[in-house]
């Protein structure tokens, strides 16, 4: 069993997946290795054998109980190391596995300290048929120091959604623009375009009201620009579609998601507050969308 060590800064950080033996924690590791190779980054695979979330058990396991939970950790972390290579032939991506005796939340929290990305699946089922990747990817996406990927069981890697472009949610703010750059950079290693979504009302609908809206309308025009300056010059070969809406952000961005192969979204925005974990929009978008998302916490 790997030792439980949490890695050091690096110069070139790993992308941390997280599996439990579940199909989506698979189809996450697929989508991590692919992303890792895009990177030219390491790709790390980490399991947990202790339960997950409630009270520390008032049973001590047997030694033959921890031999047989050891062996079913590695069983899961060398089935995710298959599918991993198996993914990436002759890629060259140097990958490493842990299973930890720890408990996965503050284990995962305290590797996103050192991450480039954390990658889950949206559900799963750990070694002792337990939940581990539903109530563990929210929490991780609460709380961790580095993007969360949350791939849900539609991650397809296919020719036509390769062609799909990389969807970002911006309205202005620090985790908006931190969303921006991540997107971009995306979108240019999958050599796609890149769809960015401006949406300025909280409210939709006949309730608008009209007094005014005109003058908002032609100040979140020039914050959109303001946004989305310079980047034309920084990523020449990713081709950007502007949408500006008078909607509610989560509901334009669900329904662009149906053509996107990636959504990318700052934590909160500026509908949030001071020290907030996870904004309306971006919970809610890991509920709506079908394709993978990352969220990203400005700094």
């Amino acid at each position: 069993m790997t030792e439980n060590t949490v890695p050091q800064a690096d110069s070139n950080p790993a992308i941390v997946v997280a599996v439990d033996g579940s199909a989506v924690s698979y189809q996450a590791v697929a989508w991590a290795a692919l992303d890792a190779a895009r990177h030219g980054c390491p790709l790390r695979i980490v399991t947990s054998i202790c339960a997950p979330v409630g009270p520390a058990p008032t049973v001590v396991l047997s030694a033959e109980d921890m031999a047989w939970l050891e062996s079913e950790g590695e069983r899961v972390v060398g089935e995710a190391t298959r599918i991993a290579s198996e993914t990436l032939p002759g890629e060259g991506v140097p990958m490493s596995s842990e299973v930890t005796t720890e408990p996965i939340i503050p284990h995962l929290i305290a590797l996103s300290r050192h991450a480039r990305l954390m990658v889950l699946g949206s559900r799963g089922l750990g070694a002792l048929r337990r939940g581990l990747l539903g109530s563990v990817t929210t929490a991780v996406t609460h709380h961790a120091h580095c993007p969360v990927a949350v791939i849900h069981s539609t991650a397809a890697a296919d020719p036509i959604s390769a062609r799909q472009p990389v969807l970002v949610g911006v309205d202005g703010t620090a985790n908006s623009v931190a969303a921006l750059e991540l997107a971009f950079q995306e979108a240019s290693l999958r050599k796609t375009g890149l769809t960015a979504v401006h949406a300025w009302s909280d409210v939709s609908g006949p309730y608008m009201p009209m007094a005014g809206w005109e003058t908002l309308e032609e100040q979140e025009h020039a914050t959109f620009a303001e946004e989305m300056a310079g980047y034309a010059e920084r990523y020449p070969d990713v081709p950007a579609r502007r949408i500006l809406v008078k909607d509610r952000p989560v509901r334009s961005l669900v329904d662009e998601s149906e053509h996107a192969q990636l959504v990318v979204v700052g934590s909160h925005g500026r509908g949030g507050f001071l020290g907030m974990l996870l904004g309306s929009t971006s919970n809610a978008l890991l509920h709506a969308v079908d394709c993978p998302i990352i969220v990203v916490r400005g700094d």
